[in-house]
């Protein structure tokens, strides 16, 4: 799939891009390139420009300086509706797809400014495109009926619909199992076989080495480094990303297994629908060890995890930490038993945005009576301990008093972890520990789920990353419709073996 003739004109040329925004330089005279048949991989850091870059490319910002060329003309893209009409599609990373209608009326949504298109039609295409890229698509389904990585497949042939020949992919892979990831990748290769350009933006250093042909690193807006597989590391690509090297896994020395802190037996969730989202779940989770919880979105990880920390109550079963059962206590008294959550949505569940760094560091424990005295608050106390923690956990913001939503995901996760972890948990469950943070950030969470490991806590990671979970598990336990599937220890862990089971098998 290489590109062998670099003389070849570009199909996209982005040629000294610049944009400002109030007391940013989000992109910072860059210039990227995509040639026909080409899969282009654009990473970098959240922050670095790649977004920006993209808007541009799409019509949604406008570049204040700078030039883009497609197929060697300039070309003006004045919106998204005008990058379309040139041959430009996007495909996001959350679908953009109707549940209720079909394949064909999704994909003819829009097309027809208000006449009735023909379905019959747009059906027959569909089959057409289905057969040349082996989609698989069926233009009848309902949405909703479908499996992620089929809506993946109907995001696509939207695009190919709209006879897009650049495509640009942002973090396609996030929801899909090892084995969609496998035929979603051999789909873009047929589309690069056929002359398309690919962008491929993902996090997923593996896939970036599998799948491009090239790839562009920017940090802090500009272009750092431009290579192929063939020439670099993903160890390399993440130094170029950050600018100092990273631990992609961090070391894990032997720990010695301790006792049973949490238990969980036949414990059953009922989901936001009225259905069961967790079913009969048996669980045992001992000090000094990691137990990772894989699953594609959506089986049911997200209610376990709710059930764990007592924001979502169970319909059935037993939870116990340390022998004691919890079931019916408070989030506030689970806490006080010994469990510290780190939620998937750390700015809905976690954290205050408006709240200074300080407020969030004590939001669960201002009333102890280390912290507050005849009812009021000890604000030098306070003040010492946050920064003590902001120190400890390397949280880089302005001061303690900075509002909290001005920080970095990766900054405020950290805030979320140094208030938990301060208060020597024998539990910890962490729920999506580095979801949208940078690689820099992950490298020192990681650090510190480990450390917490060699005091003898019990820990809980959800991540819907296997490379995340495969570098910080001791075992894995696979959870498939709201049941686990499968428990294995981490030695005998295979990609393919978790992708199966992931998949139901």
């Amino acid at each position: 799939m290489t590109v062998e003739n670099e003389a070849v004109t570009p199909m996209l040329e982005m040629r000294g891009i610049t944009k400002r925004f109030p007391g940013v330089l989000a992109n910072d005279d860059v210039t990227f390139e995509v040639r026909p048949g080409e899969v282009h991989t654009l990473l970098g850091e959240n922050g670095a420009g790649k977004s920006t870059l993209m808007k541009i490319l799409f019509g949604l910002y406008q570049a204040d300086e700078g030039e883009i060329l497609f197929n060697g003309r300039p070309l003006q893209i004045s919106s998204p509706s005008a990058a379309i009409e040139a041959g430009i599609g996007m495909i996001h990373q959350h679908f953009m797809l109707v549940p209720t209608l079909t394949v064909t009326e999704n994909v003819a949504l829009g097309l027809h400014d208000g006449v009735r298109p023909d379905l019959d039609g747009v059906a027959a295409r569909i089959r057409e495109l289905a057969s040349a890229y082996g989609l698989g698509v069926d233009p009848n389904a309902l949405i909703w009926q479908l499996s992620v990585g089929e809506r993946q497949r109907v995001e696509i042939m939207k695009a190919l619909y709209r006879d897009a020949t650049l495509l640009v992919l942002d973090e396609p892979t996030a929801v899909l199992t090892p084995l969609e990831v496998e035929e979603f990748f051999a789909t873009l290769r047929r589309l690069a076989a056929d002359g398309r350009g690919l962008i491929f933006i993902s996090h997923k250093l593996h896939e970036v080495m599998a799948l491009s042909d090239r790839i562009t690193v920017l940090r802090d807006g500009r272009v750092t480094g431009d290579t192929t597989p063939a020439e670099t590391s993903r160890e390399q690509l993440a130094e170029m990303m950050v600018g100092r090297m990273v631990k992609l896994a961090p070391d894990k020395p032997p720990v010695d297994r301790g006792k049973v802190r949490l238990s969980l037996a036949g414990l059953s969730v009922v989901g936001d629908r009225g259905r069961t989202a967790v079913d009969g779940v048996d669980l045992d989770v001992a000090g000094g060890e990691i137990l990772g919880i894989a699953g594609v979105s959506g089986n049911g990880q997200r209610e376990l995890a709710e059930a764990i920390a007592g924001l979502r109550p169970a319909v059935s079963g037993r939870i116990l930490l340390d022998g004691d059962e919890i079931q019916a206590l408070s989030p506030r008294k689970r806490r006080e038993a010994g469990l510290a959550y780190v939620p998937e949505e750390r700015m809905r569940d976690g954290a205050i945005g408006s709240f200074t760094v300080s407020e969030n560091l004590m939001l669960i424990d201002h009333d102890s009576t280390e912290y507050a005295r005849l009812g009021f608050l000890r604000l030098g106390v306070l003040r010492e301990r946050a920064a003590g923690l902001v120190e400890r956990f390397a949280v880089k913001t302005p001061s303690i008093d900075t509002t909290t939503r001005n920080l970095s995901g990766g900054n405020i996760q950290k805030v979320i972890m140094a208030r938990e972890l301060s208060s020597g948990p024998s539990v910890l469950l962490a729920a999506q520990p580095t979801r949208g943070v940078d690689i820099g950030a992950a490298e020192y969470i990681h650090q510190r789920l480990v450390a917490q490991r060699a005091e003898g806590t019990a820990i809980v990671v959800v991540s819907e990353d296997l490379d995340e979970v495969l570098a910080l598990a001791d075992r894995v336990a696979v959870m498939f419709e709201g049941r686990v599937v499968g428990v294995i220890d981490r030695e005998d862990c295979t990609i393919e073996q978790l992708g199966l089971m992931m998949a139901g098998a």
